[in-house]
């Protein structure tokens, strides 16, 4: 059955209920990719209930079994990865080998969050009073929202569903607008893989209003976010009105330090990756390099060779090395930032303009961009662009770099360029980041480990690795006394 951009609610693929769409096309190439369902509350309200419907007999499914399933979504998403990937770099844009990464995420995820079937480990504590035991277990929440972003549009539905899942919980996903084909591929996967009808359910709409009715819904127990800062903070408000739990992934300004000791072309091979992987569309990549005066001006000639040889283009082309920005919006932001640039005093050395020539002519392309003589007190140097922007700050020790690091509203990443172990090992303790790197560039997290930020950048959730189930889960603490006598606690104590 042809589920392009269709939801899938209660086991069911089926249009919006108003029978509008909206759609989603290459940015590129421009081309159509499809009419997908322009959904409204009415869609929302469906998918809820088809998830409330659900949820008491997915909870009472053991967890092992829970597991069993999810390891055959991860056989189905194998199985079908590059026609996946290749659907994905057609409609978010990223080079195929990136798409190809983006799929191996959910990949990864779903084999670990399987595994966690066996492994939803509680606590056992000596009782205070005799002849009584103690323990805590995990117990799911019911209902779970996932509002996601589209530059990882598996591998986030991925790593905020498949934890949820496990734990016993039921999935409403709002994709975003700009990615809802490969948001129903995955579901498709998931379907496939034999989670039961209703246990997850997707709905995709192109307004504001389709996450907001998600988040106000009263059946929805928690929100899991991924996306800009200010849209986090209207989700954190709206949803504690609502007296609901929210984990909120949002922007970085991440950093590169390298230091007078630093192996250069190791940095230079990290800062072009991070800097340019994605065409800069992560929360992840470095849009700041914080570099030794020493060893400065080399390091710069350096990048500048190698972007000179970055092939632009689109990104299912062999060879290419950075596609398109997602959209005419993303365009015209990151060019504004680039004028801003400028106007605030910071020397373009390379790029700073939208690609129209050649295979780039029908797309969103804008060349790869460096910018020297920044300072850090100009906006380029402290907000998030989202796009292939890089920005060069010269420091004179280990120490002003950390605190130049510190320095900025987000604290996702951070990576250190160094030889020397104890500057190393100042940086891992110094780094204000939630992911810190050494000699590797500021992206590339894995699944069995905790991914996310400080300040600016999240409330104090964790994606991935274990940490991930206790966003999904809450705590129950048991105490069973076989005394069969009164024994009361913190009084009962001679």
């Amino acid at each position: 059955m042809d589920i392009s951009g269709q939801n899938f609610i209660g086991g069911k693929w089926v249009p919006a209920k108003s029978g509008r769409v909206f759609e989603s096309r290459n940015p590129a190439t421009g081309e159509l990719l499809a009419q997908c369902a322009d959904s409204g509350p009415e869609d929302i309200e469906a998918a809820v209930g088809a998830a409330r419907e659900a949820w008491e007999s997915w909870r009472r499914l053991p967890a092992p079994r829970r597991g069993e399933i999810l390891f055959r979504v991860a056989d189905r998403l194998f199985h079908d990865k590059e026609s996946l990937a290749r659907s994905l770099t057609s409609e978010m844009g990223k080079v195929l080998v990136e798409g190809r990464g983006d799929v191996q995420e959910s990949i990864d995820m779903a084999y670990y969050m399987g595994g966690e079937g066996r492994r939803q480990f509680g606590h056992i504590a000596p009782s205070e009073l005799p002849d009584k035991s103690a323990y805590a277990i995990r117990e799911p929440l019911g209902v779970v929202g996932l509002i996601t972003p589209w530059n990882f549009p598996m591998a986030i539905p991925a790593w905020k569903s498949l934890p949820a899942l496990i734990m016993g919980n039921t999935v409403v996903l709002k994709p975003s607008p700009e990615t809802p084909l490969t948001a129903a591929l995955f579901m498709k996967a998931l379907e496939e893989g034999g989670v039961p009808p209703g246990v997850v359910n997707l709905v995709m709409g192109s307004t504001p209003d389709l996450g907001s009715a998600l988040v106000r819904h009263p059946d929805v127990a928690l929100i899991s976010f991924t996306g800009s800062k200010v849209t986090g903070g209207k989700v954190a408000v709206d949803a504690a009105t609502h007296y609901k739990r929210v984990a909120l992934e949002m922007g970085g300004k991440n950093a590169i330090l390298v230091m007078d000791d630093a192996d250069l072309n190791l940095a230079v091979d990290g800062i072009l990756w991070s800097a340019f992987g994605t065409t800069g569309q992560r929360c992840t990549a470095c849009s700041r390099l914080i570099v030794h005066r020493a060893v400065k001006d080399q390091l710069v000639t350096m990048l500048l060779d190698k972007m000179a040889k970055l092939r632009v283009g689109d990104g299912l082309t062999p060879g290419v090395e950075v596609g398109p920005l997602i959209n005419r919006a993303q365009l015209e932001r990151v060019h504004q930032y680039v004028q801003i640039g400028q106007e605030e005093g910071a020397r373009l050395r390379v790029g700073g303009r939208q690609l129209t020539e050649g295979n780039c002519a029908a797309g969103h392309f804008f060349a790869p961009t460096l910018f020297d003589q920044v300072t850090p007190g100009m906006r380029i140097a402290k907000e998030e662009i989202f796009g292939p922007v890089l920005s060069v700050l010269e420091i004179k020790s280990l120490e002003e770099a950390i605190t130049l690091n510190n320095s900025v509203e987000y604290g996702l990443s951070s990576s250190l360029y160094t030889r020397d172990v104890n500057r190393a090992h100042q940086a891992m303790h110094d780094l204000r980041t939630g992911i810190v790197y050494i000699n590797a560039g500021t992206i590339g997290s894995e699944v069995h480990l905790p991914f996310g930020g400080i300040r600016g950048t999240g409330n104090g959730h964790r994606e991935a690795g274990q940490a991930a189930l206790d966003t999904f889960s809450e705590w129950k603490s048991i105490y069973v006394d076989y005394s069969g006598r009164l024994q009361r606690a913190q009084i009962d104590t001679n």
